[in-house]
């Protein structure tokens, strides 16, 4: 518990520091711990250390998690892709979705979401940097996409999200954010009341900050380097 709080502790600093270099404040951006491959014992440790939100790529890995910790009151989210057969429970127990790129995925989101549970909040993602491999909406059919899934009933559509191709250049970082943002500043011109840009991971949450990020999504510089193999 004593590394995570650490690192969290440095992490949010971090953060801060970012956020007076782009003269902004340090409450304008949120923390999203990425607990994905972590056992359910780490998450309550950075629970225990102050921080509410996690987020998860792996279905059934969170939802064992949502199970084993639901006396905390955790904010669960879910960044990875959504498949069709998974929609339903994502759409039952988790309070965010960042990770939507089609609009029959939203649709089922939608008709899945338990009446007595407030909207799916929800963030494109967009393929900001047209990688093959990579999930997310091409950038020139955002705005389509946006404003179809702001009319579905039990979705709240709240901003865009993008997973850049790594770099360690923090310019060609930037210029990929800053293509993210430009794209939410066009759909707010379009009318869409969106308030949200998640972007930025544990190697370049900086220069996410700097571009306008809302919320960063930070895994192994909280939790250590992940080990996949264990899976």
């Amino acid at each position: 518990m004593a590394i995570i709080a650490s690192n969290l502790q440095a992490v949010r600093a971090a953060m801060a520091a970012a956020a007076v270099l782009a003269d902004r404040t340090a409450d304008e951006v949120t923390l999203l711990a990425v607990s994905k491959t972590f056992p359910a014992t780490a998450v309550r440790s950075a629970f225990q250390a102050g921080q509410r939100r996690f987020a998860e790529s792996y279905l059934q890995e969170a939802l064992d998690k949502i199970a084993a910790l639901d006396d905390l009151g955790i904010e669960w989210h879910f960044i990875g892709p959504v498949q069709s057969n998974k929609t339903r429970p994502i759409a039952e127990h988790f309070c965010w979705v960042h990770s939507v790129d089609r609009l029959k995925i939203a649709e089922r989101l939608s008709a899945q979401r338990p009446v007595s549970l407030p909207p799916l909040q929800c963030c494109l993602q967009v393929n900001i940097s047209d990688e093959d491999s990579k999930s997310g909406v091409r950038p020139d059919e955002v705005s389509q996409l946006a404003h179809e899934i702001a009319c579905l009933p039990n979705l709240q559509l709240r901003g865009l999200m993008a997973v850049p191709a790594p770099t360690d250049d923090p310019l060609v970082q930037r210029a990929a954010f800053a293509r993210l943002r430009e794209l939410y500043l066009q759909l707010k011109s379009e009318g869409l009341p969106l308030d949200t840009l998640s972007m930025g991971m544990s190697h370049d949450f900086a220069a996410a900050i700097a571009e306008g990020a809302t919320i960063v999504r930070i895994g192994s510089a909280i939790f250590g380097e992940r080990n996949y193999s264990a899976r």
